[in-house]
C-alpha cells in the first residue's frame, strides 16, 4: 500500500511530461493536483481549446465544466459534466509538447 494519492500515481506512472488521466482544481476533491497545476494544464475538448474546465477526465471522455454563476448549496459552483473526447498537455512545455489523450 502507498500513501500517494490516485493523480500522482497516474503522473509518475504516465511520465513526467505527460498529465495524468485525471485532475481537478478544486483543492478538496481526490483528483486535485496542487503542483501539477503550477505548471499549466491545456485542454482540448471536441477538438477546441478550453479555459473553463474544472475537472477532466481522459480515458472515460468527460470534462466538468461550471454551469453558469449557479451555486450549490455550500456555497461551491455547479458543475455539468460534459462528454467527448478529452486531450490534455503541459503548456510549460510548448506547442509541440506531449499529449495525453484516449486512443481511438
Amino acid at each position: 500500500m502507498t500513501d500517494e494519492q490516485p493523480d500522482q500515481a497516474n503522473s509518475a506512472a504516465a511520465g513526467p511530461d505527460i498529465p495524468p488521466d485525471r485532475l481537478a482544481i478544486n483543492p478538496r476533491s481526490p483528483h486535485y493536483g496542487g503542483d501539477l497545476l503550477t505548471r499549466g494544464i491545456g485542454i482540448n475538448f471536441r477538438g477546441e481549446r478550453k479555459h473553463s474546465i474544472e475537472e477532466y477526465c481522459i480515458s472515460e471522455n468527460w470534462v466538468k465544466v461550471q454551469a453558469g454563476k449557479t451555486m450549490d448549496r455550500k456555497g461551491n459552483p455547479l458543475l455539468i459534466k460534459l462528454n467527448g473526447e478529452v486531450e490534455a498537455w503541459f503548456e510549460d512545455l510548448g506547442d509541440d509538447a506531449p499529449k495525453n489523450s484516449k486512443p481511438a
